[in-house]
């Protein structure tokens, strides 16, 4: 099964890249969940199902341009998804290339993620992938 889910991850980082946040939509589940913490976000939040995620993006997009994910591993961690990556974009107001390295945890459920927690080094995040939900 994690195998399965490592490819879906891949897909969605894939499909984010290539169409934004709606690339991302079809490898979001409807009962989706995403805990941003202050640590690494400007709006720090819960966000839930497809309108959250839409949400949280929205406050990128209010200030920056060219938003990628560049996952630099991806790691298999029972049925999660630990992912490496740093987030890419352009400052709309000052053209300035920006990046910030963080880890999610990605769980899946029926084919599509359920949650993404993000942590701002790959030991948190390891250990919160062995021991259970965020």
């Amino acid at each position: 099964m994690s195998s399965e889910n490592l490819e879906i991850v891949q897909r969605g980082f894939e499909g984010f890249n290539s169409g934004g946040v709606e690339g991302i939509i079809p490898f979001i589940h409807s009962d989706f969940e995403a805990i941003t913490p202050p640590s690494l976000a400007s709006e720090p939040g819960i966000y839930r199902g497809h309108d959250g995620i839409r949400r949280w993006f929205d406050s990128f997009y209010e200030v920056m341009d060219d938003i990628r994910w560049d996952a630099s591993k991806f790691h298999e961690v029972g049925d999660r998804v630990v992912v490496e990556f740093t987030l890419r974009a352009r400052g709309k107001t000052t053209g300035l290339d920006l990046g910030q390295d963080a880890v999610m945890v990605w769980e899946l459920r029926d084919g599509k993620a359920v949650r993404v927690d993000l942590y701002p080094t790959l030991d948190e995040a390891m250990s919160a992938a062995l021991g259970g939900p965020g």
